[in-house]
């Protein structure tokens, strides 16, 4: 058989400079035939040819009949997707779901569980040095300046906290002879050791504004040791003042 009567397919593939013999053998495996080459500095081009295999008539004929065979199987099926138009498509085209059934099959969004409502209603209402780590180490400070009472203030502006405290400073509030600016310290009153932040009841008297509990004292002043039960509220950095709205107050 002369090559006029062979067709063949080509292509051309590059290799580095002095890869001419591996990189043709390795083709050959495949049984592609180098043609010529080409030379540069750094890589050379190979062109490359091998012969187009004819298939024998018998396998034509097998397999336009599986082509055939497959042409069925497509019609078929798009008639069975499509319907047929003699029955005006009502296979095809079913009702769609009715509205309940679609809400139905719908993915519920799951309650609030019984733990999920407990764990909110587990939270106190009144914090103390015992349920409230951030207060215990609050009042336990032994600068009043310290950067995390600014903190603390404004995570817990407007919740009641509870603590023993004592009467450091009491002055009157502007011109009034009743009504006080006091200034509250944690714990037991000292005249050597403070501990906690310079809490402040501003604007009060000592009689209905510090809403006492149980046995009412005949007077308070510098040095009496309190009970505090207080709303939380602003603190000033400038004046390191942490203030307090009393809202139960007991001797002790």
């Amino acid at each position: 058989m002369t090559d006029e009567a062979l067709r063949y397919e080509t292509r051309t593939v590059k290799c580095v400079r002095g890869m001419e013999a591996r990189t043709a053998a390795r083709w050959e495996q495949d049984g592609w035939e180098v043609v010529s080459q080409k030379h540069g500095r750094l890589q050379s081009e190979l062109s490359l040819r091998r012969p187009v295999r004819k298939l024998p008539r018998k396998a034509i004929a097998i397999g336009g009949g599986v082509a055939a065979a497959l042409v069925v199987v497509i019609v078929l099926g798009a008639t069975g997707v499509f319907g047929d138009d003699s029955n005006g498509g009502s296979d095809a085209m079913a009702d769609p779901p009715s509205a309940s059934a679609t809400a139905g099959s719908r993915v519920q969004a799951p309650e609030p569980s019984a733990t999920s409502t407990s764990d909110a209603k587990a939270e106190p209402a009144v914090l103390t040095a015992a349920n409230s780590p951030e207060l215990a180490t609050l009042l336990q400070l032994g600068d009043y300046c310290d950067p995390s009472i600014d903190a603390f203030a404004k995570q817990y502006e407007g919740r009641t906290i509870a603590f023993d405290g004592s009467i450091l400073k009491m002055n009157n509030h502007g011109s009034y002879a009743t009504r006080y600016d006091m200034l509250i310290g944690a714990g037991d009153y000292s005249t050597t050791s403070n501990r906690g932040p310079s809490f402040q009841f501003e604007d009060v008297n000592t009689t209905f504004d510090m809403h006492y509990t149980g046995d009412v004292p005949d007077t308070i002043g510098e040095g009496t040791n309190l009970g505090v039960t207080a709303t939380v509220g602003a603190y000033n950095p400038t004046q390191c003042l942490f203030r307090l709205k009393p809202v139960e107050t007991s001797a002790r």
